[in-house]
C-alpha cells in the first residue's frame, strides 16, 4: 500500500456567481489538468440571505455533468426539461448537460436564514458532450451512511466504499464522492484507486493528510493515539487537499475532529476549451454552442 502525497494545499478564495451570490471557489478555470475530470468546486455557505437570495437565474450549460450536494437550506431549480424541486438539507442534484440544457438554482435558507451547499463539475468525454440532458434528485435518507466502530462516519453520496454503494450513477466520470467525520484525535486511512485523481476539502474541525505518523514542526501540543500532532500542521476550514499517485490517503483528526469531503475520478485527459458554463473540446465547438444560444438552437429536440 501506498499513501497518497498531499501536492498542495490552498484555501478555496471568496467570489460572486450568479446574480450576486457569495461563495468560495475552491478551484476552477484556471489548470483544468491538475483535477481532471473534474473542472470546478464551489462551497456556497452564508449566514446572511443578503448573500444568496439573488441566487442562480436561467442560464446554459453544455459538455458537463453537475453535482450539488446541500447541507442546510434548501435549493428551488427548474429547467427545460421541465423538471422542478426543492433540494434540502442532505438531498443530492445530478445534472447531465450534455447537449445542452437551461436551469435556474434558488437559495432559501432554513429558519435561521443559514445556506450551506457544495456544486461540483465534472467533465464529459468528447464522446459524451452532445449526449442528451438527463436530471435526477436523490433525497437524504436514500444515501448510504457508515459509522465505523472508532466513530467516522462515512456517507457514500456517489460510487462504493465499504460495501456501500451511493444512489447517484450514470456519471461519466465514475467519481467516488464521501462526505467523511473522523472524531478528534483518530488517525484513518481511507483506500482511492490508483488510477484516479483525488482531493479532500475540509469544511469542519481541523487535521492533516500529511504523513500523520511522522508530523513535522517543534510546537507538539497535543497528544493522540499515541502519536504527537504538531496544532500548527493542521488543516482546517475551506481547505482543498491535492493527492498525488497512490492507493490510500491518510488523516489525523485534530481536537475537534474533521469532516470532509473525499472525491476522485478517472482522468478524461483530453483538450478543454472552456467558455464559463460551456466546457468543450475545441474553441469551434464553443463558438457553435454560441451560435446556437443565439438562433435559439441549444436545446435539442429528444429523440
Amino acid at each position: 500500500m501506498s499513501i497518497r502525497p498531499v501536492l498542495s494545499e490552498t484555501l478555496a478564495q471568496p467570489t460572486f456567481e450568479g446574480a450576486g451570490v457569495h461563495l468560495h471557489r475552491a478551484f476552477g478555470f484556471t489548470n483544468p489538468e491538475e483535477f481532471d475530470p473534474f473542472l470546478m468546486f464551489d462551497d456556497f455557505r452564508n449566514n446572511d440571505p443578503r448573500d444568496y437570495m439573488r441566487g442562480f437565474p436561467w442560464h446554459p450549460h453544455r459538455g458537463i455533468e453537475t453535482i450539488t450536494y446541500v447541507l442546510a437550506g434548501s435549493v428551488e431549480h427548474g429547467d427545460s426539461l421541465g423538471n422542478q424541486g426543492i433540494l434540502k438539507g442532505g438531498d443530492v442534484q445530478w445534472m447531465t448537460a450534455g447537449s445542452g440544457i437551461l436551469h435556474q438554482e434558488m437559495p432559501r435558507g432554513n429558519a435561521k436564514g443559514q445556506m450551506h451547499g457544495f456544486q461540483l463539475w465534472a467533465n464529459l468525454p468528447s464522446s459524451l458532450k452532445m449526449t442528451a440532458p438527463r436530471y435526477q434528485d436523490v433525497k437524504s435518507p436514500d444515501i448510504p451512511v457508515i459509522q465505523d466502530d472508532d466513530g467516522t462516519i462515512v456517507k457514500v453520496i456517489v460510487g462504493e466504499f465499504w460495501g456501500k454503494t451511493g444512489p447517484v450513477d450514470g456519471i461519466a466520470a465514475e467519481p467516488q464522492y464521501l462526505d467523511i467525520f473522523v472524531p478528534a484525535g483518530r488517525r484513518k486511512t481511507f483506500k482511492i484507486d490508483t488510477y484516479r485523481r483525488a482531493f479532500a476539502y475540509i469544511f469542519e474541525g481541523t487535521g492533516t493528510f500529511r504523513d500523520a505518523s511522522r508530523p513535522e514542526g517543534v510546537l507538539l501540543e497535543k497528544e493522540v493515539q499515541g502519536q504527537e500532532v504538531n496544532i500548527r500542521d493542521l488543516s482546517g476550514d475551506r481547505t482543498l487537499v491535492r493527492f498525488g499517485t497512490g492507493d490510500e490517503v491518510t488523516v489525523t483528526a485534530g481536537p475537534k475532529g474533521i469532516r470532509f469531503l473525499l472525491v476522485s475520478g478517472a482522468p478524461i485527459q483530453e483538450p478543454v476549451a472552456w467558455h464559463g458554463p460551456i466546457v468543450m473540446n475545441t474553441q469551434a465547438e464553443i463558438r457553435q454552442a454560441m451560435a446556437d444560444l443565439r438562433n435559439g438552437t441549444f436545446i435539442r429536440p429528444a429523440h
